[in-house]
């Protein structure tokens, strides 16, 4: 299996994307874990969840990053995974940073 790399990145791009989508149409607080809810309450829950979900699509795009460049070099697509996760995780939490 030549692309398994590739079709299995994009597979999980596109389920985290599917969430952030949900997420932003919805904007129920309850589709967060109990685990992360129970701690941190946000005051304006709508304005958070709205922001949670860019930060989820954002995040979702290191995982297509790495699915392109996995159908040339699946070695190639695993480094790009990693520090792109990194960089996208850290843009993330300036984005989360100003939401209460």
């Amino acid at each position: 299996m030549e692309y398994g790399f590739s079709i299995l990145m994009a597979a999980f791009s596109a389920l985290l994307l599917l969430y952030a989508g949900l997420t932003a149409l919805l904007k129920d607080y309850k589709m967060i874990p109990l685990r992360a809810r129970v701690s941190f309450k946000p005051k304006n829950e709508k304005k958070y969840m709205t922001q949670l979900a860019k930060v989820i699509a954002l995040v979702a795009a290191a995982p297509a990053l790495s699915a392109l460049t996995g159908l040339l070099n699946p070695l190639a697509g695993l480094i790009v995974l990693i520090p792109a996760a990194v960089f996208f995780i850290w843009l993330g939490t300036k984005l989360m940073k100003n939401v209460e």
